[in-house]
C-alpha cells in the first residue's frame, strides 16, 4: 500500500525531471522585440519644508528667529529638526550631553537641520480664466 494518506493524483505522481517538448518558436515582430527596460513616466518631485504642527508649507533656509505664519510655532526648534526622534536618547539622534526642553521652543542647537520631505507634484497648473476652464471640459 502507498505511504500517502489519500489516493488522489497530484503533483507527486508526475516525474520531476520531465521537460517540455521543443516546439516551433514564435517569430518576434518589431513590437515584441525587447530592447531593454521601459522608462516609467514618473511624476515630478520637489523637496518641501512643512511645519510639524499645522502642515503649512514654508520657505528654506530657516532663520533662528523665524516662526510659522499660520500657527506661530518656532521653526528653529527640535520638532522641526531632521534629527528629532522620540525613540532616541534625549529625543535626538545626535550625541547630546543634556536634554533640550521644551521641544517646540526656539533653541540654539548646532545640529539643527530643517526636516524636509520629497513630495510628488500631482497637481497641474490651474486655468487662467473661467472661460478657459469651461473650454477645457470639451477638448
Amino acid at each position: 500500500m502507498s505511504d500517502r494518506k489519500y489516493r488522489q493524483r497530484g503533483y507527486q505522481d508526475e516525474p520531476r525531471d520531465r521537460q517540455q517538448a521543443p516546439g516551433p518558436k514564435k517569430p518576434q515582430g518589431p513590437r515584441e522585440k525587447p530592447e531593454g527596460p521601459k522608462t516609467p513616466n514618473l511624476m515630478a518631485a520637489h523637496e518641501v519644508f512643512r511645519c510639524s504642527r499645522c502642515g503649512n508649507r514654508l520657505a528654506l533656509p530657516v532663520d533662528a528667529e523665524s516662526r510659522c505664519a499660520r500657527c506661530g510655532v518656532d521653526l528653529h526648534s527640535c520638532i522641526q529638526c531632521v534629527h528629532f526622534d522620540t525613540g532616541a536618547r534625549f529625543e535626538c539622534t545626535q550625541p547630546l550631553t543634556a536634554r533640550v526642553t521644551p521641544k517646540d521652543a526656539r533653541n540654539s542647537c548646532t545640529f539643527f537641520a530643517a526636516r524636509t520631505t520629497v513630495e510628488r507634484q500631482t497637481s497641474t497648473p490651474g486655468p487662467t480664466s473661467a472661460r478657459q476652464a469651461f473650454d477645457d471640459l470639451f477638448k
